[in-house]
């Protein structure tokens, strides 16, 4: 069994949707980055590659390559559940906690661990996520943008 732990952090931007989870969150700023900057999947990301060793997702999607402009982080998750396959591990359970004040998320944390358990093909009992503000401290507190850690724990494909 391995242990992988993933962060991330995305600046509030206008004009974007605000995509957590694979979910499309209604709020007035969406989150600034390269694909759709969906700040949850790419900390889930994270966690599962450093679990098996296999770097971060800039390593595998960097933000200097036009085929990851806009991309569905949904999408680069499902190519990571692959790349993880093909070192010999599957994932077992994500924990994952999102950092923010605003928007409240509650009522969408079910449909995030329904697309993130269908992406990669677990249970969603295997799927956790929490929100939680930081009572108005440090950039998510006042509100520039949400947070995310992620931790995961793989094991050898059972044949």
């Amino acid at each position: 069994m391995r242990i992988g732990h993933g962060y991330d952090v995305h600046r509030f931007s206008e004009g974007r949707k605000l995509i957590l989870g694979g979910v499309e969150i209604p709020y007035e700023y969406g989150l600034s980055g390269h694909s759709d900057a969906d700040v949850l999947t790419h900390a889930v990301m994270d966690a599962m590659l450093g679990a098996c060793a296999l770097g971060d997702i800039g390593k595998h999607f960097p933000d200097t390559d036009e085929r990851y402009e806009g991309a569905d982080s949904i999408e680069l998750l499902k190519a990571v559940r692959e790349l993880i396959k093909d070192k010999g591990y599957e994932l077992k359970n994500l924990d994952v906690t999102v950092l923010c004040e605003k928007p409240k998320l509650r009522t969408y944390i079910e449909s995030m661990r329904c697309r993130l358990s269908e992406a990669l093909k677990r249970d969603m009992d295997d799927i956790s996520i929490k929100a939680t503000t930081e009572e108005g401290l440090g950039f998510t507190g006042a509100g520039l943008g949400i947070a995310v850690h992620a931790v995961c724990l793989v094991d050898r494909i059972e044949d």
